[in-house]
């Protein structure tokens, strides 16, 4: 039973990194070196957490993106 709930655990855990490299993806970065794209992530993180209008303006973003391409 155990080895069965850590077999779900892996499997959601690859699902959700699958998902989260399709919006580097979807955001057109693919081709971008990987530690500009932890810079990247790392300052908006950063951003976010500090400025609500930042985070607003960058979610709107997200949101058009996600009805503008339905994939």
């Amino acid at each position: 039973m155990r080895q069965a709930s850590q077999l779900e655990a892996r499997k959601k855990d690859t699902r959700e990194k699958i998902q989260l490299g399709g919006l580097i993806a979807k955001a057109g970065l693919r081709y971008e070196e990987r530690a500009l794209l932890l810079g990247l992530l790392i300052d908006g993180a950063g951003r976010i957490r500090t400025d609500e209008a930042e985070r607003a303006r960058l979610m709107a973003i997200g949101m058009k993106a996600f009805a503008d391409d339905p994939d």
